[in-house]
């Protein structure tokens, strides 16, 4: 299981690069063995050229993009995202609801999703309306290609 959290929590002296890579060196994982790991989800959410910058040189959009590749770089069965596309303007938030989808379909990763962003409801299988904690609805998505 894996959270994307809005607020990023992205640690501020660590570049991209090591903001990735940083939980799985929690697992005793050495960096040589999964650096083009690290690099290759970099390239997915389109921040190679930002590769050795800090949090602080980043846009807030850019900082999600870390954040959700930090996220996703351990290959979880299961994906919590707050707020996931809230900092993204229309053409990441596109690429970003694209790899999540990619991420469904090969390695059966779901999603659950806490969002306002009504381009995120247009992916999923399953949609909850929660209002004031009461649930107003629960309906299902037909279309081929949505995530669980």
């Amino acid at each position: 299981i894996c959270f994307i959290f809005q607020s990023y929590n992205l640690l501020p002296v660590y570049t991209v690069y090591e903001n990735i890579l940083f939980p799985l060196l929690l697992n005793d994982l050495k960096e040589s063995d999964v650096r083009e790991k690290v690099r290759s989800l970099v390239d997915q959410v389109g921040l190679s050229p930002q590769i050795n910058k800090k949090p602080t040189e980043l846009s807030g959009g850019q900082c999600q993009r870390v954040a959700i590749a930090r996220s996703l770089i351990k290959d979880p069965s299961l994906v919590l995202a707050d707020e996931p596309t809230a900092n993204l303007d229309a053409e990441n938030s596109y690429h970003i609801l694209e790899l999540m989808l990619k991420l469904n379909r090969d390695f059966k990763a779901a999603f659950i999703f806490c969002t306002h962003d009504e381009k995120v409801t247009k992916y999923v299988r399953r949609e909850v309306r929660l209002e004031d904690g009461t649930i107003e609805w629960d309906k299902s998505n037909q279309p081929e290609g949505y995530l669980a």
